[in-house]
């Protein structure tokens, strides 16, 4: 047996600091590697040794194999854990840490080759006798042959990439006219994420649900399943919500589930942690997905209804030992839900953020699983994939875990980066979503909220709140006449004055200080009797009209962020002087984020339509395409492929006087 003394975590974020705890827990030293972008990462700080590897790039660094090695090297590491995402899945690199004189923690380098290409994988699942969805490779151009045999599969059809996975190089298409377009665009973030842009075509099932099953093999001829985990609720075909168990899945499905997955898996002589994914349909009929040669982001909701740490047992594997458990130990206990946070616009179609994370704070009454690779303070690189965190919740009920996931995530303190949380709470609060109405469809089938219901009553405490810590932080920091209230009078009889804007509406909120020092407000011609109980460090808690609230304020320049029992509010300052304005262009198409051009489909003078793809900008792994508005003629491109643009930076301007095509 191999003993492993220092592990090398060959990844970033949240996935290196679990793995971290348990090796830790274990004895093990740990070693992690970064990126430029990531050098304060908690990751690295929290690592008994942290190597550079000098870039800024996927492609310069996480995926950079010998860089890795090196590193391992460097800081003598006996043993390489891939963590997921970037070379989780490379048998090469499996090859390359075993030839190296390395343990592996993961399963042998041919099993990962065999699953990790999904064409294959289907084939061999066939064999198996595991049921599989038809599907036809893509091979060269767009052709005749490739059109007929699509239009026999039927459409819907879904384009994947045949390497990688995370909702990377996935296209639906639902037409034959869309089809070249979907295959080339599956192809370039197929390339740009894993390396490889083969790509394949298999019929898409629109209301089926994502249902996978943890395994987890040694190299005795062990191989266990640890029941179902459901991860329907997906955006971009990349998972938000996961849950164990699935609430579609009854005792002889689940039996049947298990038994196709260790099937699966012994077809491959797996031996390590790993997950087979299925699609369930409404006659509950499961077809196999892919097979993921690695820990899932999701893992944790399996650990919370088993009590196992898969972790430990990737371990334990890897240095030879058999599985710490049998088939007849594992039982199910309550339910687990896990929510992913990620920084992104859900109300602008889920457009990934960056930026300073201003807050970071879960709120310690309501206790919950955080695995998340952030802290306040963190960079939200646009290099790297956005998500902050994962949060789990355990339960008795199903519905226990749901609300109280609710709960916990609405609670948390994260300002400073657009998130998708208050989508994620509406979500868990849906009615369909408590009834288990869960099948891959549910975001367009049902339309959860894309943001959080505010009150006119929370929208007037927030805008007292900024106002009345504003001004308590102004006299704090006054050097003279510090007696002064600050606003923008000095008549103490007057009211003073902290404007806003909030989701767009103007706030006005004024407040005069009296002698028993409490305040008299008016906001938006709402007026009242308020005051202070206590304040401290942004924190304060209010009486406003003998309604007691406690609220926190974090504040960024002009830009604040309320936190409540229910929820945040954001609250723009509207200067006192008008600040210089970016460039505004008439008829400009402008980059809805930092990132790298990668398709320029206009020159100037072309005619244009409503609808049409001008420039696709690739950022956080995925690609976003500026579509025209309105029929017009192009004026100028000030972009070129390769370009690297930062946020509202123009791209290209219409005429739409002239009319399109």
């Amino acid at each position: 047996m191999a003993r492993i003394t220092k592990l090398l975590i060959a990844g970033r974020g949240e996935i290196v600091r679990r793995v971290m705890r348990t090796a830790r827990e274990m004895g093990i030293a740990t070693v992690a590697v970064y990126a430029d972008s990531d050098a304060a990462a908690p990751f690295v700080r929290e690592a008994d040794e942290a190597v550079a590897l000098r870039g800024t790039t996927s492609a310069e660094t996480y995926l950079d194999v010998a860089k890795i090695l090196d590193a391992a090297g460097r800081t003598g590491a006996d043993g390489v854990h891939p963590g997921y995402g970037f070379l989780a899945e490379n048998a090469e690199f499996a090859s390359a840490v075993i030839g190296a004189g390395l343990v592996w923690v993961g399963p042998r380098a041919e099993a990962i080759a065999a699953m990790g290409d999904k064409i294959v994988a289907k084939r061999l699942m066939t064999e198996a006798g595991v049921p599989t969805l038809p599907a036809v490779e893509v091979t060269g151009e767009i052709g005749d042959e490739l059109v007929r045999r699509a239009r026999e599969l039927g459409y819907p059809l879904l384009v994947k990439a045949a390497l990688g996975g995370g909702g990377k190089g996935m296209r639906v298409v639902s037409s034959e006219a869309g089809l070249a377009e979907a295959v080339a665009g599956a192809r370039r973030e197929a390339a740009a994420a894993f390396g490889n842009d083969t790509v394949f075509v298999e019929r898409y099932l629109r209301t089926a649900r994502h249902v996978e099953v943890q395994i987890v093999g040694d190299r005795h001829g062990n191989v266990i399943h640890c029941f179902e985990r459901e991860c329907s609720v997906q955006r971009r075909h990349q998972k938000i919500i996961e849950e164990a168990p699935s609430p579609a899945v009854d005792a002889g499905l689940r039996l049947r589930l298990g038994e196709a997955a260790v099937a699966a898996s012994k077809a491959v002589g797996y031996d390590n942690a790993g997950t087979v994914e299925f699609l369930l349909d409404d006659e509950h009929k499961f077809y196999f997905l892919e097979m993921n040669t690695r820990l899932q982001v999701e893992h944790p909701v399996t650990e919370e209804i088993t009590g196992l740490d898969l972790v430990r047992e990737q371990i334990r594997v890897a240095e030879g030992n058999p599985l710490s458990f049998r088939q007849e130990d594992l039982r199910i206990s309550g339910q687990a839900i896990e929510a992913r946070i990620y920084a992104e616009d859900a109300a602008n179609d889920f457009l990934p953020a960056a930026g300073r994370l201003l807050a970071w704070e879960p709120d310690p009454a309501l206790p919950a699983r955080f695995e998340s690779g952030v802290e306040a303070g963190f960079e939200v690189s646009p290099h790297f994939d956005p998500m902050l965190a994962k949060v789990i919740v355990h339960a008795p009920t199903r519905t226990d875990a749901a609300l109280r996931l609710a709960s916990v995530l609405e609670r948390l303190r994260v300002h400073g980066v657009t998130t998708n949380r208050d989508f994620l709470v509406n979500a868990l609060r849906h009615d369909a979503f408590l009834a288990g109405d869960t099948s891959t469809d549910f975001i367009e089938r049902h339309a959860p909220a894309r943001e959080r219901a505010i009150r006119v009553e929370d929208v007037r405490a927030a805008a007292l709140a900024v106002a009345l810590v504003r001004q308590a932080r102004h006299r704090a920091e006054a050097r003279v006449l510090a007696t002064i209230p600050s606003g923008w009078r000095n008549n103490p009889s007057t009211m003073q004055e902290v404007r806003f804007l909030h989701r767009g509406e103007h706030v006005a909120a004024r407040y005069l200080r009296g002698r028993d020092g409490g305040f008299a407000y008016d906001v938006d011609g709402h007026g009242g009797e308020a005051r202070i109980v206590r304040a401290e460090d942004g924190r304060i808690e209010l009486e406003i009209d003998g309604v007691q609230r406690t609220l926190t304020v974090t504040s960024d320049g002009l830009r604040h962020w309320v936190q409540g029992a229910c929820g945040e509010v954001y609250l723009a300052e509207i200067p006192r002087f008008p600040e210089p304005e970016q460039e505004r262009v008439t008829g400009g198409y402008v980059a809805p984020m930092p990132g790298k051009v990668v398709v320029v489909n206009v020159e100037p003078g072309q005619p244009v339509s409503s609808g049409q793809v001008l420039v696709i900008v690739e950022a956080m792994k995925m690609e976003h395409a500026i579509t025209c508005t309105e029929d017009s003629t192009v004026k100028a491109v000030r972009v070129a492929v390769g370009a690297q643009v930062e946020a509202g930076q123009v791209l290209l301007v219409v005429d739409t006087a002239e009319g399109g095509a």
